[in-house]
Order: structure tokens, then sequence, then C-alpha cells
């Protein structure tokens, strides 16, 4: 497998993640170490926090799943709401999410990596935790790259204090919600396509956060679905009554989903592609947030694969679980369902057979 040589390394540091951060945190996972990605928390103060419906699932997660099986944890930006909260408040409000990092941090199981909402801790001399911009994961198959995402904007690299005044200043004192990427859907293509083109051109995997979308190997879940109508379809002929029946309905329920997404986008944005009219290279990933209504996304990693995951509350998850048959494992009143799973060995072969290849001259083997 074909790796990034240190002069594109350094590259990718000074153009995307900027000099001003620490580049040199890297995780080496091919003893059989596992991660759990996960970002966006915008912990606040209490009051119109956006954690406040998710706060009591994650901390429950966190510890009593990730902690105790001994995961490592990547917490990918954007943690604490800075722009519209001091420190102090938002530290007084999750104690207990503290005391959690706190165990991960005492284990040297923490890497924390900084956001366009948190990035005001880089001036907080007496916090606990180290600040990184970027974490490369060595799993002995192909690197993966985690960061926040905000590098590839210019209006958050150069202007973030000024984003950050207007929305402490004018948006917070009249309810109104952070105007961000992830509400915008133009902006998240935007983001997305220049973390591809990265991945593209390293032959290595981007997992980002900043968008608030989930997505697997270069997915969101609008094409997955599309993909995933085909697979059934060409499943059909074959299948006997039983499961012909069953891959009806599941077709009937992934075309109702399928609308709901439709109309809630943006049309022309639905017609662009961040792989154009080629097959999508698996390169990309977004572990989402935990600020969903319903609830959380992560990825998951360990030295052979890579997953989604979903962790929401008994009886609050979102419909298309029940119905998908969804592997699902329950932590007392908590559930995690894994939405996609892959081998590490079979994304990496794709991404080099898919990618650029006039590019592979840059990388070594190892």
């Amino acid at each position: 497998m074909l790796y990034r040589t240190e002069k594109a390394e350094s590259s990718f540091f000074n153009d995307m993640v900027g000099p001003r951060f620490n580049p040199d945190a890297v995780l080496d996972i091919r003893d059989g170490k596992k991660v759990l990605i996960t970002g966006d928390f915008h912990m606040g103060s209490g009051r119109r926090d956006d954690l406040a419906g998710n706060g009591e699932l994650l901390t429950a997660l966190l510890s009593g799943y990730y902690f105790e099986r001994g995961w490592h944890l990547v917490l990918n930006g954007d943690i604490e709401e800075m722009m519209r909260y001091s420190l102090e408040a938002v530290q007084k409000q999750w104690p207990r999410l503290y005391r959690v990092f706190d165990r991960f941090a005492g284990a040297e199981r923490l890497y924390k990596l900084i956001g366009n909402h948190d990035e005001d801790l880089l001036f907080h001399k007496s916090y606990p935790y180290a600040l990184h911009s970027a974490v490369r994961i060595e799993t002995g198959i192909i690197p993966v790259y985690v960061y926040h995402g905000h590098q590839s904007s210019r209006v958050y690299t150069e202007y973030n204090n000024l984003v950050g005044a207007s929305i402490r200043y004018f948006l917070k004192p009249f309810g109104i919600r952070n105007i961000s990427t992830a509400r915008s859907s133009r902006r998240r293509f935007y983001v997305e396509r220049k973390a591809y083109g990265f991945s593209l051109e390293n032959n290595c995997i981007s997992v980002i956060g900043h968008t608030h979308r989930p997505l697997f190997e270069s997915l969101g879940r609008f094409d997955y679905i599309k993909f995933e109508i085909e697979r059934l379809c060409r499943d059909y002929p074959a299948a006997t009554p039983a499961e012909k029946e069953k891959i009806s309905g599941e077709v009937t329920a992934l075309s109702a989903d399928l609308g709901k997404l439709r109309r809630k986008e943006r049309r022309d944005v639905l017609r662009q592609s961040l792989y154009g009219d080629t097959l999508p290279v698996p390169c990309l990933f977004n572990a989402g947030c935990a600020i969903g209504k319903k609830g959380i996304n992560a990825i998951e990693l360990d030295r052979d694969s890579i997953s989604l995951v979903y962790w929401f509350t008994g009886g609050n998850g979102k419909h298309f679980i029940s119905r998908g048959g969804y592997p699902v494992e329950s932590m007392g009143p908590h559930r995690r369902a894994v939405l996609n799973q892959d081998r590490l060995d079979y994304v990496a072969a794709r991404i080099e057979l898919l990618g650029k290849r006039g590019d592979n001259s840059r990388g070594v083997n190892r």
C-alpha cells in the first residue's frame, strides 16, 4: 500500500491545518488498539445548550462502553462552544463529562483536536488537555488523518474572530442558533469536496467533522440510499418469494427516505457529486455530530475495519434503524447500531485502484 511522503505530509499540515497548531499527534493502532472518533459536541452553559438533549447519552457511552473496553478517544473539534459561552461556564455545566475526559487523559487515551468553535482554547494556558490540529492514525494498511475540516474554508481560518463575535453578541441574545456550515448545503459540499480532493491526491483516508453530516466511504445518506436501492433491485430477480417481499418493503421505505432528503436539500446541491462522473473513491469519512435530535453518530476504527455507528436511547432512534436490519447492541437504556462497516484492506484497495494513480509517484512503500 502506498503511503504519503514526509514532504507531502508537511504540505498537508501547512496548507490544510496551518503552522500555528501542533501537528505532531500520531496514534499507532497496529498493535490492536481501537479508536472512537467523535466531535461537534458544542457544549454550552445549559441555556440554549446544543448538547442538552444528548448529554446523558454521550456521557454514558463514553464512560460505560468505550473507556471500560479500552478504546482510545479522538475528540475532533468543536467540543466546547466557545463562540457563545465562556470556558468557565461550560466547565461548570458539564463536570461529569469532563471527568470522563480526565479518565481518558489519565490513561493516555485522549486526543483533543481544535475546531473553529473552540479555537479560543489555545489562549487558556491552564486548559488541562493537549490540543492538536490533526491526528495521524497508523493502521498498517493505510494512513488515516483526522482533522475538524474548517481548515478548508477561508471564512473560518481568516475571519473566525469576526464569526465568533457575531454569534456571541448578535445571535445568542436573540436565541438564534449558530449560522454555520452544518446548516448550509452548499458550504457542506465545499468543505467535503476539499477534504475529498486532499485524500485522493495523497492516497489516504480523511475523517472530518464540522459539517455535522455523517459520511461513510465518501457517501452521504442521500447517495448511500441510491446505491442501496440499486443493490436491492439487482438482488430481487434471484430472491425467494419471502426475500422478494422483504426487498420490496425495504425499497419502499428507502424510497420514502430519499424523498424526504430530496425535499430537505437544495436540488442543485443534490445533483452535485464529490466524485464527479467517476466511481466514488472511499477516502472521506465524517463522524457526524453529538447534537442530533434523535442520537449521536461516530466513527469507530481499528487495524482491520472502519465503522459508522449510531447511538440512541431506546424508543427515540431514527425509524430506519428498526426497519433496516442493522445490528443493534444494548447498553442499559441506550442502543448502538452499526450503520456501515468495511474492511480497511478493501477500502485501501479501492482507493488505490479508483483514485488518481498519477499522484502515486509521490508515495513510498512501507
